[in-house]
């Protein structure tokens, strides 16, 4: 039985630019940023930022000048989101 169906890009397109999927990605980004601040010191601003792409995205931002060093010596960020469930991966430049 050969079954045939077209991806439907408007819909995906909706439901990944819907309220649903903004709480989820929302949330996960506070998760992450609350995984940060057990792994950096106590008063360090981490932030969330929301956007919109092609989708709901957000940042999570360590606002320290340290930070970058604290991802490269300890990947806070990198294990942050492993906390989460999420997994990271390297992008092509």
């Amino acid at each position: 039985m050969l079954i045939e169906w077209r991806l439907d890009a408007a819909g995906v397109r909706e439901i990944l630019k819907g309220d649903e999927v903004r709480s989820l990605i929302d949330g996960l980004a506070s998760n992450v940023a609350d995984n940060v601040k057990a792994l950096v010191p106590s008063g360090t601003t981490i932030e969330v930022r929301p956007y919109t792409t092609d989708r709901g995205a957000a940042t999570v931002v360590v606002a320290n000048p340290q930070a970058m060093a604290w991802q490269a010596r300890d990947g806070v960020l990198t294990r942050a989101a492993g906390f989460a469930g999420l997994e990271v991966k390297a992008t092509e430049r």
